[in-house]
């Protein structure tokens, strides 16, 4: 029986989400040194590996048949596509651009399971918070242009298709989502799904840094804590604990709190990587935040106001 969020719950949420907003910093920050699609490409690998390695010697979870060929290669090519847009999203854009436009994902959860499953039929409120981050969306792209600004120097000119990517790797994210709550995947253990999605990003994103030549590696302390960081912290230890939680916490609540992550990497990302944030892009990201706040948290949000009235009466 899963509980309430408690404040055990909470300070390790926050945690998790300063880990995910730093994710792309630690890509963004070691572009120099190695391609961002090369990092992904070998964090995948040695995650699948010591994925594998912690299934077979440490836990010794029973793995699920048939799934690696049917519903495990779906949810590892849309994981894997996830992330090769999200490392290209990082050539173009900024890392405030990139974490802002992926967590549009549960928008898209919300939309696709609504025609999956009788119980996940979007409410009223739920559609007006589609309708406000589908505007922040559209403002964030579209009032630059409109408005006449005039660019950063520091910008890059295919900004907009970073942001692209960015947005798509958000909707391939809830692609991901959708597969793991409609299929046997929703029964399989943790390290199954993991291994499931790590090895197959390392395959995709691995053909694509081959093809486009994304090999040159320059060693430096900066790229090793760099990978150091995506393995054990983000690709390891935080989806470990993610599943933990889900498995004992209340996964509407927990969604809440995710929250955090693209208002930490907005943040993060002015301060370390000193990115400039357009006030257009900003007014946007509100409405896209807000948006992405009623969809995740209606549930929470009735029990508030339900409670509220109950007081009043």
């Amino acid at each position: 029986m899963r509980k309430a969020v408690d404040g055990s719950a909470v300070s390790i949420m926050v945690v998790l989400c300063l880990i995910w907003a730093m994710q792309q910093i630690a890509l963004k920050g070691a572009a120099d040194y190695m391609a961002p699609a090369l990092q992904v490409a070998l964090r995948s690998g040695v995650v699948a590996v010591l994925i594998f390695v912690i299934h077979r010697c440490w836990l010794h979870d029973t793995w699920l048949p048939g799934i690696f060929g049917r519903s495990g290669l779906v949810v590892g090519l849309l994981f894997g596509l996830e992330f090769l847009l999200i490392a290209e999203a990082l050539r173009y854009t900024s890392t405030s651009h990139v974490v802002v436009f992926l967590y549009t994902a549960p928008i898209f959860v919300a939309i696709g399971l609504h025609g999956f499953l009788p119980d996940e039929r979007l409410t009223r409120l739920q559609w007006i918070g589609i309708g406000l981050a589908f505007s922040g969306i559209a403002l964030a792209f579209l009032w630059p242009t409109l408005s006449g600004a005039v660019p950063s120097t520091d910008a890059h000119p295919l900004s907009w298709l970073g942001d692209v990517f960015a947005l798509a790797a958000g909707a391939l994210w809830g692609g991901t989502t959708i597969v793991l709550r409609t299929t046997k995947l929703k029964t399989a253990p943790v390290t199954q799904v993991l291994f499931c999605q790590m090895w197959l990003t390392f395959a995709v994103v691995l053909v694509f840094v081959l093809w486009t030549g994304q090999t040159t590696i320059i060693p430096s302390t900066t790229l090793g804590m760099s990978l150091l960081f995506q393995i054990v912290l983000v690709s390891l230890l935080s989806y470990f604990v993610w599943f933990w939680l889900l498995e004992r916490y209340l996964a509407a609540r927990l969604g809440v709190l995710t929250f955090m992550t693209p208002i930490f990497g907005l943040v993060l990302g002015a301060w370390l990587l000193d990115e400039r944030v357009e006030k257009s892009f900003l007014l946007g990201a509100c409405l896209v935040l807000v948006g992405v706040f009623l969809v995740n948290g209606q549930a929470w949000l009735q029990k508030k106001v339900w409670s509220k009235s109950q007081r009043n009466v």
